[in-house]
């Protein structure tokens, strides 16, 4: 395999499926899953968009002490946010960009993985009631330095800093924004130092989710409430943390973790003059979970409205899309979330799975979910989805394998208990899916 790449080097699972004449496609997939164990990987690199595209990699910790990181990290996460706002340019998802953290890197090799023209760089030095910043825009396509800054200020103006690195970083890629897309670029922060630690903070404590980084993540985020009640952002976050409880079943009261999450959502947005995408991205998620469909695409639509560069945002607008019955509609949408998240999780594949298996597309299904168990192996809803895809096409052997694998994960998977929370609009497509997976052996 190594040698076939050092001799062709675009050489990907793209190229083989064109080179494919078998008449059987099962066999195409027994060639793929040969060259995966061979060390093959997909490696195509996005095409540079027809308008400005950046990528923000992680700030560099230089105050010397990695408890420290949270604010570095916390400070690109800002910087980030600020820029998706802004629809005139292509911004890389933070889940893309910090995969770099640590790594030593050309920026040229950067642009070209993620597909953008301009890399930002910098580092965060912060000590006691100070923070000195240094940032650098990069063309990555010529290595060149656009333009760079140093910055020394108290952290009490660090939002006015973001703002300032943000306007910045725009008028150097020479784009022009209305005064109602300059007012919302800029960020509303809190005038309280401590209420902003403790945000920064709830940011790191979610970069692997578990229920106990995501408990950790709602203390962070109460304290900083209690410091600052009239500070929008944690509101949304918090809501979030409740989402993520009744996502994984780690909730003790369901009704209650959805109740909690939908107030926080709405606060959230009626303390940000109803500009904060996260908070409506979040209420799309609780009216799914509701079976109110309508309500759930509409959400998302206005997410993407206030965030056009919010990869979660056009993901979860395919998700909703895809159980509202419209999955053509989902795939373009889900595209987009890809393009704007190049080096994504297995969640993106699983909702790609979902949606082909949906249109009846089982070859691309099948493509979908063993990509995304080459990021997760025991993922058990991609397993399901092979599962439930190759009962489908009558690929009985296979199914029964992914049932298995269902199993093995979830001994206590129940088809009954699948059936009354899957948030299908239409019976017939839930049923659909439901004979399969009791055809694939599920029960």
């Amino acid at each position: 395999m190594a040698e076939a790449i050092r001799l062709n080097p675009a050489y990907s699972f793209e190229l083989e499926s064109k080179l494919n004449f078998f008449k059987d496609s099962s066999q195409l997939e027994a060639i793929f899953d040969a060259l995966r164990k061979a060390g093959m990987t997909d490696k195509t690199s996005p095409t540079v968009a027809d308008k400005p595209s950046i990528a923000v990699l992680p700030f560099d910790n230089m105050s010397g002490d990695p408890k420290q990181e949270y604010f570095s990290d916390g400070m690109t996460e800002q910087i980030i946010s600020s820029l998706a706002k802004v629809p005139q340019i292509l911004v890389i998802a933070r889940n893309s960009s910090f995969t770099y953290r640590g790594k030593p890197v050309k920026v040229q090799q950067v642009g070209k993985e993620l597909g953008v023209r301009y890399v930002l760089e910098g580092s965060v030095q912060k000590s006691g009631d100070r923070v000195r910043i240094t940032a650098q825009l990069i063309d990555a396509k010529t290595g060149n330095h656009i333009w760079s800054e140093h910055y020394d200020r108290d952290v009490k103006d660090i939002f006015a800093l973001q703002d300032e690195i943000t306007m910045k970083i725009i008028t150097a890629i020479q784009v022009e924004l209305t005064a109602g897309e300059e007012a919302r670029v800029t960020a509303r922060g809190t005038e309280n130092r401590q209420a902003y630690d403790k945000y920064m903070k709830a940011l790191k404590c979610v970069q692997r989710i578990t229920r106990e980084t995501v408990h950790e993540a709602r203390k962070e985020l109460d304290e900083a409430i209690a410091l600052d009640p009239s500070w929008s952002m944690p509101y949304g976050f918090l809501s979030w943390t409740h989402l993520m409880d009744l996502w994984f079943s780690w909730s003790t009261s369901p009704s209650q973790s959805m109740q909690k999450a939908e107030e926080l959502s709405q606060k959230a947005i009626s303390l940000g003059g109803g500009s904060d995408a996260y908070a409506h991205s979040h209420l799309c998620q609780l009216y799914l979970m509701k079976k109110q469909h309508v309500k759930a695409v509409a959400e998302r639509k206005r997410a993407i409205e206030l965030g056009p560069n919010l990869f979660r945002a056009y993901l979860h607008l395919g998700h909703a899309l895809i159980f509202s019955g419209r999955p053509d509609e989902a795939i373009s949408f889900l595209e987009t979330a890809m393009r704007l998240n190049p080096l994504p999780d297995s969640y993106i594949y699983l909702q790609f799975g979902v949606a082909y298996r949906d249109l009846g597309q089982y070859e691309k299904a099948i493509t979908a979910g063993k990509k995304g168990l080459t990021i997760s192996p025991d993922n058990m809803f991609l397993h399901l989805v092979l599962a439930t895809t190759y009962s489908m096409a009558d690929r009985e052997k296979e199914a029964r394998a992914e049932a298995a694998e269902v199993l093995r994960i979830n001994p206590m998977f129940s088809v009954e208990f699948f059936s009354k929370v899957v948030p299908y609009k239409n019976k017939a497509d839930r049923d659909r899916v439901v004979n399969a997976m009791r055809k694939a052996g599920l029960k």
